[in-house]
């Protein structure tokens, strides 16, 4: 079992940037892939970045490629979404979200989530 817990979100101008940090509980973080979810008004959740287990692969979506970083410190049982250059498009709820099993890019691998923190963008 992990529990996330996310921060970091808030209001910025277009052009800025936010990192948010997702806090998992327990030593089981350290074997479990990890993503970035995010969900707009209207829209379906899309996954936005994955991780593996231990830092070595990488996923972004096309959506976020060149502006989005995610990195990880298994010591410190946290997750990171560095977010540059951000758009009024990239408002939306951003969830973390850990798996035991599967490829970082596949959604619905991802069976441990947070509750979520607002990310909203101005033009």
């Amino acid at each position: 079992q992990v529990q996330l817990v996310e921060s970091g979100g808030g209001l910025v101008q277009a052009g800025g940037s936010l990192r948010l940090s997702c806090a998992a509980s327990g030593r089981a973080f350290s074997s479990h892939n990890m993503g970035w979810f995010r969900q707009a008004p209207g829209k379906e959740r899309e996954l936005v970045a994955g991780i593996s287990w231990s830092g070595g692969s990488t996923y972004y979506a096309d959506s976020v490629k060149g502006r989005f970083t995610i990195s990880r410190d298994n010591a410190k049982n946290t997750g990171y979404l560095q977010m540059n250059s951000l758009e009024p498009e990239d408002t939306a709820v951003y969830y973390c979200a850990a798996s035991k099993y599967g490829g970082i890019s596949i959604e619905r691998r991802y069976e441990y989530w947070g509750q979520g923190t607002q990310v909203t963008v101005s033009s």
